[in-house]
């Protein structure tokens, strides 16, 4: 799932901190990167972009065969993703695993791991976000009701997810928590990991270099009030805490 990079349109809170022009070169910079590594792996891949009219193809740019793009449909985020499930469970394609551009650096092996819980009985496969929503859902069948009368963008969003996949009796599993890159102090935990040499995303790091002693800024605000860089798999998420079962 990915929204155009045009400025002022797109990551606002970044762009509160770095401004808009910038959020958006680091925007169009994550769905490089992403698109670089998912071409190393066997899956294919429908990318579901946003707004219409918008240029994504060229984007990206020379894609492998198996990768498609297709334009979102849906009022909300939950509309927007039970539509694009539905379409590749149409097409034959399961399970389907929904990964937001917004999180570049999710490791490889935690998409393996979705797809192969969801192959050896799952139901449903979440990666919960630090900010308390998820970064990444995976199911095998369109249930459309994991989508409804959900306060997208709250913290409560993994937290009522789960409560509906309860109600629902879906055998559900959780990947490691992780962070979505929403706001300038996300900005720094994805810049910590790139120094630790923990992903690869060279035209997001060319953008960070770029950013200088702003990005030392953030620094001292994630010091300040923002989340530990170290997040641990154990970690509660929207006030919660949280394990598989």
């Amino acid at each position: 799932m990915v929204k155009h990079p045009a400025p002022g349109r797109v990551k606002t809170r970044l762009a509160a901190a770095v401004g808009p022009r910038t959020a958006a070169d680091l925007s169009r910079a994550f769905v490089r990167d992403l698109a670089a590594r998912l071409a190393t792996l066997p899956y294919a891949v429908t990318w579901a972009y946003w707004p219409r009219g918008a240029s994504f193809r060229a984007l990206l740019g020379r894609r492998p065969a198996r990768w498609r793009c297709r334009l979102q449909r849906g009022r909300d985020l939950g509309e927007r993703m039970a539509h694009a499930i539905r379409d590749e469970l149409a097409r034959g394609r399961g399970p389907v695993v929904v990964l937001g551009a917004d999180a570049p650096h999710v490791s490889t092996a935690a998409l393996a791991e979705a797809a192969a819980r969801l192959t050896a009985g799952a139901d449903l496969v979440l990666g919960p976000a630090i900010d308390g929503g998820y970064y990444l859902i995976g199911v095998k069948a369109w249930r459309q009701s994991l989508f409804r009368d959900i306060r997208w963008g709250s913290d409560g969003v993994f937290a009522a997810t789960r409560r509906r996949a309860r109600r629902l009796g879906l055998r559900t599993h959780l990947l490691p928590p992780t962070f979505d890159v929403d706001e300038g102090t996300d900005l720094k935990r994805l810049a910590v990991l790139l120094a630790r040499g923990a992903v690869d995303l060279p035209r997001t790091a060319t953008i960070l270099a770029r950013l200088g002693s702003r990005l030392a800024t953030l620094d001292r605000a994630a010091g300040a009030g923002g989340h530990s860089e170290r997040v641990s798999d154990r970690r509660a998420v929207g006030g919660r805490s949280w394990k598989n079962g």
